[in-house]
């Protein structure tokens, strides 16, 4: 997927950077902003978005969603053909799937940021945000995605749910570059959420240490506050559970109340 990154300020093309960086992606910045890089410069977003619209296929704007909406409004043709639109806050706290969510790969796009970033990805389309469902995951190096695939099909089993409910697989940032964690969930057909140590270290949430973890990695736990934190208003259906050197915890998240 060719990327593009564009940010109008000298925060944003700090996180811009960090992006373009993690992702592979060409860097576009404006004409006026005085700072030493190698980014491609431009006059105006709003015909830079023109340029770009047809020959990328991911756009990542570093700006305010307003900002966004009026460069691409005019461009806009088929949800079939339009690139996918990520929008970040200039200090990388969210990342949000705006165009193209399922067809464009945009809602792909955005957790792909958000892990880049260590922020929120923020996925609204309706057949995503229904599931509610978060598996945590750890497990010990050089494990293979079917063997990881299968513990998490366990746990659901034990859980008495279904993979269809499942929204996310998450680990802490250091199982990062785990191959078989990847292998996993696409053989599960799931996005995998990073979630860094520090989040992990600084949660007040309640869930289960793990001396040999800390060991290991230095982290309390893995797969436990990986499933409460890649969600919001979570809670455990399954408490860690171990499955031949893997371990997976299940949370739930519960719909806002009204009123």
């Amino acid at each position: 997927m060719k990327l593009a990154v564009i940010s109008l300020s000298e925060p944003g093309a700090r996180t811009a950077r960090q992006i373009a960086a993690a992702l592979g992606a060409e860097l576009f910045l404006p004409a006026t902003l005085d700072m030493a890089t190698d980014a491609t410069r431009f006059a105006r977003v709003g015909a830079l978005s023109r340029e770009l619209f047809d020959t990328y296929r991911g756009l990542i704007y570093v700006m305010p969603t307003g900002a966004v909406v009026r460069s691409i409004a005019p461009l806009l043709r088929s949800k079939l053909t339009d690139p996918a639109v990520v929008v970040v806050d200039v200090l990388g706290r969210w990342a949000v799937s705006l165009l193209s969510g399922h067809e464009g790969g945009a809602n792909d796009l955005a957790l792909r940021v958000a892990n880049a970033l260590g922020a929120e990805p923020v996925i609204t389309t309706t057949t995503d945000a229904a599931k509610r469902l978060i598996v945590g995951v750890g497990c010990r190096r050089g494990m293979s995605g079917e063997h990881l695939a299968e513990a998490v099909r366990q746990a659901l089993s034990t859980a008495g749910r279904d993979l269809a409910e499942v929204r996310l697989l998450a680990t802490a940032d250091v199982k990062r570059d785990e191959p078989g964690l990847h292998e996993a969930a696409a053989l599960l057909g799931l996005p995998l959420r990073i979630i860094a140590s520090q989040e992990i270290r600084a949660s007040t949430r309640e869930f289960e240490h793990s001396a040999f973890v800390e060991q290991q990695v230095r982290l309390p736990a893995v797969a436990e506050p990986a499933a409460l934190l890649a969600g919001r208003r979570t809670s455990f259906i399954l408490r860690r559970q171990t499955y031949q050197g893997v371990t997976v915890a299940i949370a739930e998240e519960s719909c806002s109340s009204s009123g």
